[in-house]
């Protein structure tokens, strides 16, 4: 169950800053364990992290959709 804030303060999940992940190619947003090092943040998982240490980095497709070429 999500944390509620008393009173209603702090930050809405749309308020967050979001990056494209360099393996992936999906927007993830900012986390709170990110927060001292969010510049140097590239992927948004170790599974992608894993994935462009072997593979390196791809782009994602024009259109955003895999095979609408």
């Amino acid at each position: 169950m999500a944390r509620k804030h008393v009173n209603g303060q702090g930050t809405a999940k749309g308020d967050l800053p979001s990056k494209l992940c360099q393996a992936c190619g999906r927007p993830f947003v900012w986390r709170r364990k990110w927060a001292r090092d969010w510049e140097a943040v590239k992927v948004c998982s170790d599974r992608c992290r894993a994935a462009l240490r072997r593979d390196g980095p791809t782009a994602p497709p024009p259109s955003g959709r895999p095979g609408s070429d």
